[in-house]
């Protein structure tokens, strides 16, 4: 038998109109009230459709090509599903971010996905986070988890990501190794930083922290961080992004030194269009095809309603060797 709202509404012990605002996530319904219907839904075995509904994808990052690449990937998986995309450009843990949520959530939203945005920020506001909680409207991280939400997080493994840099420049015959990475507490930059030290330190290059240069995820935040690490003598640079690779780059030049002759560089994110930079950036590419279509798979489980698991999944980096990196001057 096709379950419906009148079945529901009689499960539940709630009229037809309110079981109609908890499927499709409106305000207005007590939490009460709205388990009830949620429990009635489970026991009956009834999944929500997902013609037509929107997914938000908030994300900071637009001017970067990893973030326009993964937004577009992700919408075009939920698309088959009938889910529809919406990008959200908010900067991340700020009022805006939150007034989108909450707009979004009222509009009755059927999903969002947190694309590096408030998620990857520690001791972000939860509020953002909270008032989806409430109405029970799932959500999604990519690159950062929520603190006190057991949602699903896909995640490039960025341990891996250092120690991927660090070998390839190490095997090149660098020992003077420094890292530009993003600013203190974000998830994402200090894993790196961690995974950075792990790989130093196994190789017996303990003494790394003066190497260690925290700026923001931009061509100027690159640029700042090369001359300090410069000042210290290092022959090689891991970029915590390739935005930041390449304001390294700009960094050293405008020092009178050559890439790779007197530096090498290696980014992160693996955008495309590095590969067309001068000299075309070595990286570490993000699995974005994966990490979209991972994402996408959990969100269209979520908003049928079925179980997906928590936690965080993590990916597999690859290591893109080309022109920016070379053997230290002898």
């Amino acid at each position: 038998m096709k379950i419906g709202i009148t079945e529901l509404a009689a499960r539940a012990g709630v009229s037809e109109a309110t079981v109609s605002r908890v499927i499709n996530r409106r305000s207005g319904v007590a939490a009460k009230t709205r388990e009830a219907v949620e429990r009635a839904m489970n026991e009956l075995g009834y999944e929500r459709s997902t013609r037509g509904q929107i997914v938000a994808v908030i994300t900071p990052w637009l001017s970067n090509p990893f973030f326009s690449e993964a937004s577009e990937l992700i919408e075009a998986a939920l698309a088959p599903h009938g889910l529809k995309g919406v990008l959200c450009p908010a900067l991340p843990g700020g009022i805006q971010e939150r007034e989108f949520v909450t707009s979004l959530a009222d509009h009755g939203v059927a999903a969002v996905v947190f694309l590096s945005a408030s998620n990857t920020v520690e001791g972000a506001d939860p509020e953002t986070f909270n008032v989806l909680a409430a109405r029970r409207i799932p959500f999604v991280g990519v690159n950062g988890g929520f603190e006190g939400h057991d949602a699903p997080v896909y995640s490039t493994d960025d341990f891996r990501s250092a120690e991927l840099a660090v070998d390839h420049l190490w095997a090149l015959g660098h020992r003077a190794i420094g890292i530009a990475s993003g600013p203190v507490g974000n998830q994402p930059a200090d894993r790196r930083v961690e995974g950075f030290r792990a790989a130093m330190a196994r190789r017996g290059a303990s003494e790394t922290g003066s190497r260690i240069v925290r700026q923001h995820y931009t061509i100027e935040g690159g640029q700042s961080a090369a001359l300090s690490l410069l000042k210290q003598g290092v022959t090689a640079i891991v970029a915590a992004s390739d935005y930041m690779a390449l304001g390294v780059i700009r960094g050293a030049r405008r020092e009178g030194l050559s890439v790779p002759a007197d530096l090498s560089v290696v980014g992160h994110d693996g955008s495309m269009i590095m590969e067309f930079a001068d000299p075309p950036l070595t990286t570490v590419r993000q699995p974005v095809d994966r990490l979209a279509k991972e994402v996408a798979r959990g969100v269209v489980a979520l908003v049928s309603g079925r179980e997906v698991p928590t936690g965080e999944l993590l990916f597999n980096p690859e290591l893109v060797v080309r022109g920016s990196t070379a053997a230290p001057r002898a």
